[in-house]
């Protein structure tokens, strides 16, 4: 018996309870998973950072944490937590990420917020082609590649910009402070999805939104402090940037007297860009206690050094 601890809010519990369930037997699992074992007793702990579990010292036999969040910066510096730590790579959410950027990138490139504004006029402009719309993917894990090889296939020329250099078919892959700076200086539409590292922190600042060619487009589905929200509320006044698609903050739910609410050209979205499906990410927490049990790699294992 395989036993598996579910430390997340109650009502993940009631979502993922069946769908776990489900994938531990289609794997060829015999699991007892509860919400309440003994901590000695624990064999993998399925998680989420926002869970009351926040020392993991007396869990000595776990071989495991398996994140349900696609994000760790919140867990990942837990000098309790000692066992492997493996993130969530769900294809559900990486399908719900494809939608949601390549909709607003074509929003930007089409120019859909004009015509839905000029309902009481005749103005026709025709947008460019997509070949001649360079985006620019900042961040090319798991869902940066899948949005930028998405846009690629649509015909937009997309460059993609990881800190360590990365190759990807279709994709013009830059690396480091001088391809950041030729990713941003070529980008008319740039889509944030780094993850939450103190090397990431506020890499849209005022010096790198200065690289950017004026009136480029920024969304940002990735972390709240990927942005210098001041640095990006002066660049939007200015007309530096055209516009702003913001997902996430760093603060959550956005407080009602934030200035992005008001501003004329920002949208915010609730953080709904992605989200992990219980169906696809219990076959991921599944493939993955099968490997524990059989002596084989985890899949999407955390490097604490880099904080992903």
């Amino acid at each position: 018996m395989i036993n598996v601890q579910f430390a997340a809010l109650p009502a993940r519990w009631d979502t993922y309870r069946e769908p776990l369930k489900r994938a531990f037997d289609e794997a060829g699992l015999t699991v007892d998973m509860r919400q309440d074992h003994p901590a000695d007793q624990v064999d993998y702990v399925v998680y989420a950072p926002n869970s009351d579990l926040q020392d993991f010292t007396p869990y000595t036999r776990c071989k495991a944490v398996l994140n349900l969040w696609a994000g760790v910066e919140k867990i990942v510096g837990n000098q309790t937590l000692t066992m492997p730590l493996c993130r969530m790579v769900d294809p559900g959410l990486t399908a719900g990420m494809v939608e949601w950027v390549s909709g607003h990138v074509l929003r930007y490139h089409l120019d859909i917020d004009r015509s839905i504004a000029m309902q009481d006029r005749w103005e026709p402009v025709v947008p460019p082609l997509a070949f001649e719309r360079p985006v620019t993917v900042l961040g090319l894990g798991a869902l940066g590649s899948a949005c930028a090889q998405s846009l690629a296939r649509i015909g937009f020329p997309v460059t993609g910009w990881s800190r360590s250099a990365k190759e990807i078919d279709g994709i013009k892959c830059l690396h480091g402070d001088h391809g950041l700076k030729q990713a941003l200086s070529e980008a008319e539409i740039v889509i944030l999805l780094l993850p939450d590292t103190p090397a990431t922190n506020n890499i849209l600042n005022a010096d790198t939104l200065a690289m950017l060619p004026k009136g480029a487009r920024i969304i940002n589905p990735g972390r709240g402090p990927l942005i210098d929200d001041a640095a990006l509320l002066e660049a939007l006044d200015s007309g530096q940037v055209g516009h702003a698609t913001l997902d996430v903050f760093r603060v959550e739910p956005l407080p009602a007297d934030d200035p992005y609410w008001a501003h004329p050209n920002v949208t915010v979205t609730p953080h709904i860009a992605a989200e992990t499906r219980a169906s696809t990410a219990s076959q991921v927490i599944a493939e993955n206690i099968r490997r524990g049990e059989a002596g084989e790699p985890f899949l999407h294992l955390v490097d604490r050094s880099l904080g992903y």
